[in-house]
Parts: structure tokens; C-alpha cells; sequence
């Protein structure tokens, strides 16, 4: 059995617009990814769910496989939360996809300054939103290998499978990470 069949993939997603939560888990559903999102709507609530805190404390261990993030959120803004994360030795390997309406120049810059791996401005139109966030997500999720955690968490790799500390193989529905849907607010 290869590593992406007994590793589970989970998916943050950060975003304040409820429609756009829904529309993003729909596109993510047609490819059986939508049950492995978990929804945060401020950055406030991503950085805890990183680093394990607040009513994220008893989460399943390790780091999302890719976060798709907003940036205009209350609390704390999506280029805030990429920051943070870029500075920190345990997160700074995670994939960041940017779902922005912006279009403006000087965001872009400041996002791959930053260090994002990729910058998406939502489509306005319906059936482009969906295509873009079903490329997006079936890449990172599914063909995109991400790198063993490192850190306390660290996982190792033994014969092709990501192994990670105090999780024991077959107990795939203790580790995965649920949104109910259509979001209901996370």
C-alpha cells in the first residue's frame, strides 16, 4: 500500500464568508476531500488550531497538508497568520494557498515575499470558483507529497509511510478531522 493511502490528509481552511465555505467544501466534495477539511473563519482561530491551543488544545496531532487561507479576516489577517507561521521551525514547511478576491499588485508581492506557495484570486464567477478550488485542492491533498513533520511532532519515514508519534496504524477515524457540511461554523 503506498504513503497517500494510510496518510491522512487534512486540509485547514480560513475563511470568514460562510458562501464561501460552502462553495469551497462542494468543489473539494466531487474528489472526496471535503471530509477532511477543517473550517476556521478568523486567523485568531488558525493559529490556535497550529499551534494546538485554546479549544483546539485535545486536536488530533500533526499539521494540516496544505492551509487555504483568506487574507481580510477579523482578528487576525491571512497575511498575519502566514508570517507566523513562516517564522516558526514546526510550521513554516506547511503549504499556504492564498483565496483572495484581491487582485491588487502590491498584496501579491507581499504574500510570495512572505512565502506563500501560491496566490488565488476567487473567481466572481460561480463555475470558475469551483474549478479553481478543485485544482487547488486536488494537488495539494492529492498529488503534492508533503514533507514529514519536523519539530516534537517529527514523523518519520519507514517503507514508504509517514509514521508519525502516538498514531497507530488502522485508527483512521480517531485521527481524522471533520467539518460538518454544509458549514455550519467549524
Amino acid at each position: 500500500m503506498n504513503t497517500q493511502s494510510r496518510t491522512i490528509k487534512n486540509i485547514l481552511l480560513v475563511e470568514d464568508d460562510l458562501r464561501d465555505v460552502e462553495l469551497t467544501l462542494s468543489a473539494l466534495e466531487e474528489h472526496h476531500l471535503a471530509n477532511s477539511v477543517f473550517v476556521v473563519h478568523d486567523g485568531a482561530d488558525a493559529l490556535d488550531y497550529l499551534y494546538h491551543r485554546g479549544k483546539f488544545t485535545a486536536r488530533a496531532p500533526g499539521n494540516p497538508v496544505v492551509v487555504l487561507l483568506d487574507n481580510k479576516m477579523p482578528k487576525v489577517n491571512g497575511l498575519e497568520v502566514l508570517k507566523i507561521m513562516k517564522a516558526d521551525e514546526n510550521l513554516k514547511t506547511i503549504p499556504v494557498v492564498v483565496l483572495t478576491s484581491s487582485r491588487e499588485t502590491p498584496d501579491l508581492l507581499e504574500f510570495y515575499k512572505q512565502g506563500v506557495n501560491a496566490y488565488v484570486v476567487k473567481p466572481v464567477d460561480f463555475g470558475e470558483f469551483m474549478a479553481a478550488v478543485r485544482q487547488v485542492g486536488v494537488f495539494w491533498a492529492a498529488v503534492n507529497e508533503p514533507p514529514p513533520e519536523i519539530g516534537n511532532k517529527a514523523a518519520s519515514i519507514q517503507n514508504d509511510e509517514v509514521i508519525s508519534p502516538g498514531k497507530k496504524e488502522g485508527n483512521k477515524g480517531n485521527n481524522e478531522i471533520t467539518t460538518p457540511h454544509p458549514a455550519s461554523g467549524g
